[in-house]
């Protein structure tokens, strides 16, 4: 099932916890949405049960992901962008030891994880990530509400009531933009990037001022990931005993040299050699510490899905720290802005779910949004842009989402770290190419990997039925 609509970068570009967006990060938003429902119906008050089904693969892979402790905490009212993520186990540990849970950080009910929180193995049609949310009330009435979280931490019911409210309100975009056709012919009339047309676009939606605020604390997040994740040693919780690895590359490659905050670090970076090898190790250092700190439940940003959340980073943070030390904020905000928009074209012409379309989906369309963005930042025209795209996708075709134990960690925080080494080299190609000559335009290869994730079978979904997830046993890792 594809959603067509407009897409502002703050929809790509989400502030969230980890580890996945559309199994984490989409049930806790459809919690608060639940909730609000509630309240708006005038039923909040009347509430003295309730229970969540999980189906498919939020069901399949529920567990590894974090999907009941997030629904948890959405129930609870906590807001994912704010809410500390050093309290997460405290907030859990009163629900299970008390057998209760304050709705809304107000209504008391009673609550057992393990029976409130059903996981059912099977698919609803609408999308493999479904969930139902089920009150009962104080007059013996009972309610069902079913939510559908379809990638990158978006939700929604399968009436799309809001739908045309959200249409309507994206109505006012000056250059409304639905394939990469359109938005290379917008840049040709009117003789502007990328990033310029959608800071156009962003315009209808908010001030100057609150774009750039906005861009500003998705950096701001991004680039603490990366450091906190290059600075935490240790083992990844969840069972594998997977070990950080990003701590030890970053000690090796930085040396003796000292800093105290993630600014310092950077120009700490740029001091360092800057060989072929040092590279590569760099921006897999900067895309394995962000997504360890995703794996581990940390504050990550979803770009377009946590599961991917390393890619963009990583790349940016290359440009800045090896290919142009006077980079600054501006940079970053054409960065993002042309990140955002060449996903949103993926979102409205094929999925950013990987239980929709396998890893592609994830990793393959971060690459290419990166790559497309850093083009822009390298001095690429806009063709050329969409032409880096359009490589770094061409070279995910088909890849699968086969995580052993459910769990956002073998084979996911390597690619992305693989996933930003082939947006660099794609970008890099494009530049060195006449996109007039190209063969494949990025629509069709935007068509050929929607065509390809429905080819797929389910067990390479997301779901830990094929792959990785059955070759490799829990017990050889």
């Amino acid at each position: 099932m594809k959603f067509m609509e407009s897409i502002s970068v703050f929809d790509m570009l989400s502030i969230g916890v980890g580890p996945s967006s559309s199994h984490t990060l989409g049930p806790w938003r459809a919690a608060l949405r639940w909730v609000e429902e509630l309240k708006d119906d005038n039923k909040f008050d009347e509430v003295v049960s309730l229970t969540v089904d999980l189906y498919g693969s939020l069901s399949l892979t529920g567990k590894g992901h974090a999907t009941d402790i997030a629904v948890m905490l959405g129930l609870m009212g906590f807001d994912p962008v704010t809410f500390p993520i050093e309290n997460i186990n405290k907030e859990i540990d009163f629900i299970t030891s008390e057998n209760k849970l304050k709705l809304n950080n107000e209504l008391e009910v009673p609550f057992v994880p393990k029976e409130n929180i059903i996981f059912n193995r099977k698919f609803l049609e609408f999308h493999p990530n479904g969930m139902t949310f089920n009150a009962s009330f104080k007059d013996g009435s009972k309610e069902s509400t079913s939510f559908y979280s379809i990638g990158g931490g978006f939700t929604v019911k399968e009436e799309r009531k809001q739908e045309k409210a959200k249409m309507e309100k994206f109505a006012q975009f000056p250059f409304p933009i639905q394939n990469g056709a359109e938005l290379a012919a917008y840049c040709k009339s009117e003789n502007k990037s990328i990033s310029e047309i959608v800071l156009e676009n962003e315009k209808s939606l908010r001030s100057e001022a609150e774009i750039t605020n906005g861009l500003k604390e998705i950096w701001d997040v991004m680039l603490d990931s990366m450091y906190v994740g290059a600075h935490t040693e240790g083992i990844l919780p969840g069972g594998l005993n997977v070990t950080r690895r990003a701590f030890e590359m970053n000690k090796n490659l930085i040396g003796d040299t000292t800093y105290n905050n993630a600014e310092e670090w950077i120009d700490a970076i740029r001091n360092t050699e800057v060989k072929f090898r040092q590279i590569l190790k760099w921006v897999s250092c900067f895309a394995l510490a962000v997504n360890e700190v995703n794996a581990s439940l940390g504050r990550v940003v979803t770009a377009p899905t946590n599961g991917s959340a390393g890619v963009i980073p990583a790349v940016m943070m290359y440009y800045m720290v090896i290919e142009n030390h006077d980079a600054n904020f501006e940079d970053v905000q054409k960065y993002l802005l042309t990140a955002g928009e060449i996903g949103s074209l993926f979102k409205k012409g094929a999925t950013i779910s990987a239980a929709l379309g396998g890893c592609q989906a994830e990793i393959g369309v971060s690459s290419s949004m990166a790559a497309g963005a850093l083009c822009e930042l390298m001095g690429g025209t806009p063709d050329q842009c969409l032409m880096a795209s359009e490589i770094a996708m061409e070279h995910h075709l088909g890849l699968t989402c086969d995580p052993i134990a459910g769990l956002v960690q073998i084979p996911c925080i390597e690619r992305n770290a693989m996933g930003a080494i082939k947006a660099i080299n794609a970008c890099e190609m494009a530049l060195n190419s006449d996109p007039a000559k190209a063969k494949v335009p990025l629509d069709k290869v935007i068509a050929t990997m929607w065509e390809t994730a429905k080819d797929m079978t389910s067990k390479y979904k997301e779901t830990s039925e094929g792959g990785l997830a059955v070759q490799v046993n829990v017990s050889d890792c």
